[in-house]
């Protein structure tokens, strides 16, 4: 196995980080909206010519999560050793072009096909850009920066249920993908114009993570394993994960099969609500790890515990009331707890790890939070809900919160202890 000096310093400027921070986070929105429009067209490809059923829909998510954590290892090393901007732009040009290609889709197989190679694009992008960000901010401003840059999740995401929904209603649902997939091949020239420090390049004069390997490449996977905050912060954010794709993926059918919302405002009123508790969440949560890492080292991992288990209760109402007085408030408050945990869980990772294995982590946890959780969860709620009901089926996503809560809230308590 190679090992790694330590990089020399070379941060960008102030201005250039910023504007690094405004197109990393603008292409992130798209990388989002791109992921999320088929689940606004659910019930369409059901009545469709394709005919699809539940387990199909939600094998449409697992194909994809399938090839972006197969892809993610490969684009981790490539990102701690190659240039960057370049290998952004390959990404956002792959993911586009698939996106756009499954609206031309004349089977499940082809749509699948489309589907799943759109995760090798973005395996590219989700596994370079926060290893970018994070030479361009210090380690006291990455709660904030991560809160930022996450915050493309939940509006991204509630874009692709508005555009997807609005799309297939006016246009049909093959337009749908157009729409979503096109302005990304532009995208991709403005990647391009990134800068591309020295790894490193923010970390001058701080201490290496308590435990850290110098092994570099594919040699960091194996430093890595061994990394116990790195491992409870990644196993915490897979179930995790399995709640947040699990509604993600399955909300808008709930509201429209279940609760009885007509299709373009199931689409509309999930998606606001996923707006505005992404932003004030995902804000919120990056804020107060910051302002609480001047107390406590374990600050990200506490704060991403207790929003996660603070989550539970209202989900679990969100999913069984049948009154929208009562769901839709609880939906918000659900959102607002479980988002509050994206940038400081995302901050803890880049943080446990040396600059020169920030890819390679960012690709080992992409790996292991969609092996163990949106890879299973799409579809196991899909083929639950053909056994029994939709209703039954989603309430595996307040479980799982209260596992990745857990996880994450033990990990603060024992510290760094090996």
């Amino acid at each position: 196995m190679n090992t790694i000096a330590r990089p020399a310093p070379g941060a960008v400027t102030a201005r250039l980080a910023a504007r690094g921070l405004a197109v990393l986070t603008l292409i992130n929105l798209f990388n989002y909206l791109d992921r999320y429009v088929v689940s606004s067209l659910v019930e369409s490809l059901r009545a469709s010519e394709l005919r699809l059923t539940d387990t199909q829909a939600g094998a449409l998510m697992t194909g994809f999560i399938v090839v972006y954590m197969v892809a993610s290892p490969f684009f981790g090393v490539l990102g701690d050793k190659g240039s960057r901007p370049r290998l952004l732009a390959l990404g956002v040009f792959v993911w586009s072009l698939a996106t756009a290609a499954a609206g031309l889709a004349k089977s499940f197989a082809s749509l699948f096909a489309a589907r799943a190679a759109v995760g090798i694009g973005e395996a590219a992008y989700g596994t370079i850009a926060p290893s970018l960000l994070a030479d361009y901010f210090s380690r006291e401003k990455r709660g904030r920066v991560y809160a930022i840059f996450f915050c493309a999740i939940p509006i991204g995401s509630a874009l692709g249920y508005i555009v997807g929904g609005y799309a297939d209603t006016h246009l049909g649902w093959r337009s749908a993908f157009f729409v979503a997939g096109l302005p990304g091949l532009l995208l991709a020239l403005l990647a391009l114009t990134l800068p591309d420090p020295p790894r490193g390049a923010s970390d001058e004069g701080e201490a290496p993570p308590e435990g850290a390997s110098t092994e570099a490449g594919w040699g960091s996977y194996l430093a890595l394993a061994k990394n116990r905050p790195f491992r409870i912060a990644v196993l915490g954010y897979a179930a995790y994960t399995f709640g947040i794709g699990g509604m993600a993926f399955w909300m808008p059918a709930f509201l429209e099969r279940v609760r009885g919302v007509p299709k373009e405002v199931a689409t509309v009123q999930f998606g606001l609500v996923v707006v505005v508790t992404g932003f004030v969440g995902t804000f919120a949560g990056g804020f107060v790890g910051d302002a609480l890492l001047k107390r406590t080292r374990e600050a990200y991992l506490w704060v991403s515990g207790v929003s996660t288990l603070a989550a539970v209760p209202f989900a679990f109402v969100a999913l069984t009331a049948t009154s929208p007085r009562v769901y839709l408030p609880s939906l918000v408050v659900a959102q607002l707890f479980v988002f509050a945990s994206t940038g400081p869980i995302n901050s803890a990772i880049v943080n446990d790890v040396l600059p020169w294995q920030r890819a390679a982590a960012v690709a080992a946890c992409n790996f292991t939070i969609h092996v163990l959780g949106d890879v299973p969860s799409p579809p196991l709620i899909g083929a639950l809900s053909d056994a029994t009901t939709l209703q039954s089926a989603v309430l595996l996503v307040p479980v799982a919160f209260l596992a990745g809560g857990a996880i994450w809230t033990w990990g603060a308590l024992t510290g760094r202890r090996t």
